[in-house]
């Protein structure tokens, strides 16, 4: 199958993929794994592919008889992987611990040969020129699919091995660094849940005072903030002085979002962001697929609402889920701003957060599910006294600075990275001391 490549340095070449890897080993894996399982064989699918890495929050366990038909596929660590079907393109390479794993029917297992670094293979299959050649020769009649005669004939483009090694560290690094980021700020969501689960849901300091000890991990001044018993309401017991109030009770103001017209071509590709209900599905979102212009905003209804606005999703698939947006921008009418009062915005949205299979319930319609502004504006929620909210955002707000600021990070390292790398393997750029080793 004929390729057209861009040209390469006089002292690299381009060799297809399947002559890089052991014989019959770039193909794919379980094609019927049947019900998933307790116990059983691990199985790697397309879902568990987090940038470049493999995620293991979700595997699927399939029957060992099943299992053994795909000894193929078998990992043992060190091979490359490339979904095929679906979300296809995705790469990772396997590290030893995922030994004796299996992957599905939509992965595709690369052995490379022994001289074959499988990173830098894992590197060249993610670069743009692999991901055009490859999606545009893609099935998309049923589900995008990639065929495997296409992907054993992917031309790799082969420098000296030193200078494989050399982009492949450089590269590599920089994956570590975005990695190490997101990692970070998994476990600052992770403390920052399991502390508003602990004053808010289940009063631990209050329970605490309540039998002459000292809540843990906060000094006097704030324990003194919480009282030292119960009384009832109509959400059960809550802690004496807080009381049942609604969301609109911790926001200056609720507002629907807007969608300026688009036979109006000055109203869109401006520079101001807006969501759609679509993208509300990370816990806090940077930017958007599409701009509005602010004749777009003073033209229509939508409305610019200010960083640390937790949004909620009105309509369709995305119905109850809620983000905070880290800058200022607009959104569509299935979103619902919530913007705080003052000290409100970190309980707000962890708050909003635990509330959305309760927010989701309240959706309604035959078609789509939909909630509606004013459902939202009601939900009950439990209120601390202002004190006890304000020493929360002292503490958590800090971490959801940190966690915002860490996340800028990574996108400027992956955009960094996803600048180099075409160019890097192309022979376009040439690291520090390529030059000589050449």
């Amino acid at each position: 199958m004929s390729f057209n490549l861009p040209d390469l340095p006089e002292d690299w070449t381009y060799a297809p993929l399947d002559s890089l890897s052991h014989p019959n080993s770039v193909t794919y894996g379980v094609v019927q794994p049947g019900a998933a399982l307790e116990v059983g064989k691990p199985l790697i699918r397309v879902n568990n592919f987090r940038d470049t890495r493999i995620d293991l929050t979700d595997v699927m366990y399939i029957a060992p008889e099943i299992e053994a038909k795909y000894s193929r596929t078998r990992l043992k660590g060190g091979e490359v992987l490339i979904t095929i079907v679906g979300s296809v393109g995705q790469v990772a390479v396997v590290p030893s611990q995922l030994c004796g794993f299996n992957v599905a029917r939509a992965v595709a297992v690369i052995h490379p040969l022994p001289h074959i670094a499988p990173e830098w293979i894992a590197l060249c299959l993610r670069s743009p020129l692999s991901q055009h050649l490859l999606g545009s020769r893609a099935n998309t009649t049923v589900q995008t699919t990639i065929n495997l005669k296409d992907l054993r004939a992917l031309p790799v483009p082969l420098p000296p091995v030193k200078v494989r090694h050399a982009i492949s560290d450089f590269v590599g690094a920089l994956d570590d660094r975005i990695t190490l980021l997101r990692e970070t700020n998994a476990t600052l969501e992770a403390i920052a849940q399991a502390l508003f689960k602990s004053w808010f849901v289940d009063f631990d300091p209050v329970r605490a005072k309540m039998e002459g000890r000292a809540p843990e991990g906060m000094d006097e001044a704030t324990a003194a903030l919480f009282p030292d018993s119960f009384e009832e309401t109509e959400l059960g017991v809550v802690p004496r002085g807080w009381r049942v109030a609604t969301l609109h009770d911790c926001c200056k103001k609720i507002e629907s979002g807007g969608t300026p017209k688009r036979t109006v071509p000055e109203f869109w590709n401006g520079s101001i962001s807006w969501l759609t209900s679509g993208e509300v599905r990370n816990p806090i979102v940077f930017d958007t697929k599409e701009k509005i212009t602010e004749g777009g905003v003073t033209g229509s209804s939508a409305k610019l609402w200010p960083a640390g606005t937790t949004v909620v999703a009105m309509y369709g698939a995305t119905a109850g889920e809620v983000c905070l947006i880290a800058s200022p921008m607009t959104a569509n009418q299935a979103c619902c701003g919530l913007i705080p009062q003052d000290n409100f915005r970190a309980f707000l949205f962890f708050c909003a957060r635990r509330e959305r299979e309760d927010l989701a319930s309240k959706s309604s319609g035959s078609a789509q599910q939909n909630l509606n502004k004013g459902l939202v504006e009601q939900h009950q929620v439990i209120r601390p006294t202002n004190g006890v909210v304000a020493a929360f955002e002292m503490t958590i707000g800090t971490m959801l600075n940190r966690w915002i600021e860490s996340e800028l990070h990574a996108q400027t390292l992956s955009t960094l990275r996803d600048t180099l790398l075409p160019r890097l393997i192309s022979g376009q750029l040439q690291l520090p001391g390529d030059a000589d080793e050449n």
